[in-house]
C-alpha cells in the first residue's frame, strides 16, 4: 500500500516540554507526536514543523506534516492521534497535501503572541501562559516602538545564536501592542523568524514600557543592527504560535 502526505494543526501547552524538535532524553512535542504515529500506523515516520518553537512555548496553530497510510484519512488520523497523545498537545485538523509541499518552505507567515499581566499579586490561573509584570507598563509607548519594527529591517539586534551566513533580514507583517483587562498582548507577524527574536523583542518593549528604553534607544536597535543588543529575552511561559499562514489556506478539517 502506499503513502499520501498529511498536513495537520496542532496545539500544545509547552510548560512540560523541552521544545519542538526531536532530542534525545528529554520530552518534546516532535517525539510525542512521532510516537503517537507509530502506534497509530504501526510505522515510523517523521513529523516535520512550520516553525520550531522552544522550551516552554505554547502553540495554538503549529502546522506539521507526516507521511501516512493512503487509506488513512485526515478524519481518522485526527481521531487516532488524539487517541494517542498525551493530555498537553492534540491535532485539531488535518489535510492531505501534496508530496513536495514543504510545511515550512512554503509558509509565508508566521504570527506569535506574548501575554503579559500586571499587578504585584500572583495571578495562579494567568501565570502558566503570560508572564506577571509587577509594575505598571506604558502601552502607549511600547505600542509607538512596536511599529517601527513593521516593514523590511535587519532585525540582527533582536536574535541570539546567529548562524554563520544566515540572513537576519526579515519582512514583519505586523507589531501591536494590545491592552485590555489587566492584559497586555505583543502580536508579531512576519514571514520568518530569527532565534529568541520574539522573546527578544518582547523584552526591550517591556524596558520601554518600564520607561528604561526610550522610543528612540528602541528605534536605534531596528535601525542599526548590533546582534544580540535587544533584550534580555522575555520568559518563554507568555509566547503562543497563533498560527502559520501559506498563500493558499490549508483546508484542515476534523
Amino acid at each position: 500500500m502506499g503513502l499520501h502526505k498529511v498536513a495537520a494543526l496542532v496545539e500544545y501547552d509547552g510548560t512540560l516540554f523541552s521544545g519542538y524538535q526531536l532530542q534525545v532524553g528529554v520530552r518534546t512535542v516532535q517525539g510525542e507526536l512521532e510516537a503517537a504515529v507509530q502506534r497509530l500506523s504501526g510505522a515510523a515516520s517523521r513529523v516535520q514543523a512550520a516553525s520550531r518553537t522552544d522550551t516552554g512555548v505554547h502553540a495554538a496553530g503549529q502546522v506539521v506534516s507526516v507521511w501516512v497510510r493512503e487509506d488513512m484519512e485526515p478524519s481518522t488520523l485526527v481521531s487516532g492521534l488524539n487517541y494517542y497523545l498525551p493530555s498537553d498537545v492534540a491535532v485539531r485538523g488535518a489535510c492531505v497535501i501534496d508530496g513536495d509541499f514543504d510545511v515550512r518552505r512554503r509558509a509565508v507567515v508566521r504570527e506569535y503572541r506574548y501575554s503579559i499581566v500586571s499587578g504585584a499579586a500572583r495571578r495562579p490561573l494567568e501565570e502558566r501562559f503570560a508572564l506577571r509584570v509587577r509594575e505598571r507598563l506604558d502601552a502607549n509607548l511600547m505600542r509607538a516602538a512596536a511599529r517601527l519594527m513593521q516593514g523590511v529591517h535587519d532585525l540582527g539586534s533582536f536574535a541570539t545564536a546567529l548562524e554563520e551566513d544566515v540572513s537576519t533580514v526579515r519582512l514583519v507583517h505586523e507589531a501591536r501592542v494590545l491592552e485590555g483587562r489587566g492584559r497586555l498582548e505583543v502580536v508579531l507577524a512576519a514571514n520568518a523568524f530569527l532565534r529568541h527574536q520574539v522573546r527578544n523583542t518582547v523584552g526591550q518593549l517591556i524596558r520601554v514600557g518600564l520607561g528604561k528604553c526610550s522610543v528612540e534607544e528602541f528605534s536605534a536597535l531596528v535601525r542599526d543592527a548590533r546582534p544580540g543588543a535587544a533584550g534580555p529575552a522575555a520568559p518563554a511561559r507568555g509566547l503562543c504560535l497563533m498560527r502559520v499562514g501559506y498563500e493558499t489556506a490549508l483546508p484542515f478539517a476534523a
